[in-house]
């Protein structure tokens, strides 16, 4: 599976522009599933699923990864062909189906965060200590405002992926019995109107 696919072809990008499909996308980016599996987790026909994931595959975002046999009938298993997808430069003037495949996508991500918060372990948001320092939190959550230029904006998001690309290769580094699994996930995006009002001391 690869990283970011770039979508180029116009038939890509209104298949992403559908909400359905972007959950069935999740599901593939998650593990391999086979048509009868995603029916029961959808509650939907297998009709249904085996059309859009015989979409999918056509179009090039899913592909079949495995076969198995079960009770004498061969099980297809389809897995998304990337983790993430994200639009050429040529796709620009659809701006409508731009805008909404990645409100999708991220709304997704937002979902999937909020399925796996509230399936993470007790333990995982107890604090050993009660430390002000961030660094000794073993987890973090945080909502930030900022007014800054496009271009600095554009500055944060490389420097988060490559500060994502160091914690990757640091944790390939350790030793397996010191490892234990994190969900990270990041949201970033622009606002018309302010979300915090901060009201100034009354000395100042």
């Amino acid at each position: 599976m690869a990283g970011i696919y770039i979508i180029k072809d116009l038939d890509q990008l209104k298949a992403l522009s559908d909400p359905f499909r972007v959950r069935l996308m999740f599901k593939l980016i998650e593990r391999p599933y086979t048509g009868q599996q995603l029916s029961e987790i959808f509650e939907l026909s297998r009709a249904r699923i085996h059309y859009h994931l015989k979409e999918l595959e056509k179009l090039g975002l899913a592909e079949i990864v495995k076969t198995e046999e079960k009770n004498g009938i061969i099980q297809k298993f389809y897995q998304s062909v990337a983790t993430g997808f994200y639009p050429h430069s040529s796709l620009f003037p659809h701006t409508k189906e731009i805008s909404d495949m990645k409100q999708y996508l991220m709304l997704e991500m937002m979902e999937q965060t909020t399925s796996k918060l509230l399936s993470a372990p007790s333990e995982a948001l107890e604090d050993v200590d009660s430390s002000e320092d961030p660094s000794e939190w073993n987890m973090m959550a945080s909502s930030w405002e900022i007014q800054a230029s496009e271009d600095t904006f554009k500055w944060y998001i490389k420097e988060q992926f490559k500060l994502m690309e160091e914690l990757d290769r640091r944790a390939e580094a350790e030793e397996a019995s010191s490892k234990k699994r994190y969900f990270v996930s990041n949201y970033g995006f622009r606002v018309e109107e302010p979300v915090f009002e901060r009201v100034k001391d009354k000395d100042q």
